[in-house]
């Protein structure tokens, strides 16, 4: 849902403070990244609300957050694994649902930085009722031109999880074993479990 609309009726009136609100939000992609919006991101040079996320997105992305996390604290990995951590990708500000933070990019950016200025090298997107299925894919393939490494798109209803690789694509079902490719080397969890 786009947030930052003008009314097309020229007659109604608006509220006051609707209308400061409006004023004030980022009109440019510089402007977003001076200022971000919780919740937001930045897509075809408007301010998107992310949005349609049910009980069992936060299910599987809190899940997917805390297994990531427990395998890279008891392999002694390194970095650490965020929610919603925003990111900037081909002129664009995307929040993946889960997203793995290297200790390089932790290096690098430090904490002060409210917007990696490129994508994680590990993402995990749940998708919700509410996505589209080209632009699902259209999203992970913006996340691997922009820096990621491989993404994971997991599927509540249908019970699948496609990971995504410069070089492969792999689809599972829920009777596999979903494995990182490249990132979190040695991670697994049956996809069964991770959607049940």
């Amino acid at each position: 849902m786009v947030i930052a609309a003008v009314h097309s009726d020229q007659n109604q009136k608006t509220d006051p403070e609707i209308e400061d609100l409006f004023l004030t939000l980022p009109k440019t992609l510089e402007e977003y990244l001076a200022n971000p919006i919780d919740k937001t991101e930045w897509v075809n040079d408007q301010i998107a609300e992310k949005s349609g996320q049910t009980l069992m997105h936060a299910k599987i992305q809190t899940r997917l957050l805390i297994r990531w996390s427990d395998y890279v604290e008891t392999q002694q990995l390194g970095g650490m694994v965020l929610v919603e951590a925003p990111c900037q990708t081909r002129g664009r500000v995307r929040r993946p649902d889960v997203a793995y933070l290297s200790p390089d990019l932790i290096e690098r950016f430090r904490d002060d930085v409210a917007i990696l200025s490129q994508s994680h090298p590990l993402i995990g997107e749940i998708i919700s009722p509410t996505d589209f299925g080209e632009d699902i894919f259209l999203k992970s393939q913006e996340y691997l031109g922009s820096g990621a490494l491989e993404v994971w798109l997991v599927f509540p209803k249908s019970k699948h999880i496609f990971i995504q690789t410069q070089e492969q694509n792999l689809w599972l079902t829920e009777k596999e074993t979903a494995k990182t490719q490249l990132v979190l080397p040695g991670f697994e969890i049956e996809v069964a479990e991770l959607l049940s």
